[in-house]
């Protein structure tokens, strides 16, 4: 769980900058992040979306075993 202060600064980074929004949150080289760069170079507004979405609603901690069970 993350604090408030970190969760503010996460949505305000990702409403200016949605992939460096996403990459605090869940690292740099993931699936995240890519799907968040497309969104917003095709269209700032579903970028953020797609961020805020992620931010918010997406936990890391728990996505991490299933790819791995796939492999």
């Amino acid at each position: 769980m993350t604090s408030g202060c970190l969760l503010l600064c996460e949505i305000i980074l990702s409403i200016l900058l949605p992939p460096l929004g996403v990459c605090l949150r869940h690292g740099c080289c993931t699936v995240e992040v890519l799907i968040c760069l497309v969104l917003t170079i095709l269209g700032y507004l579903p970028g953020i979306i797609y961020a805020l979405y992620t931010i918010l609603c997406v936990n890391p901690d728990s996505d991490g075993d299933r790819y791995e069970a796939l492999a």
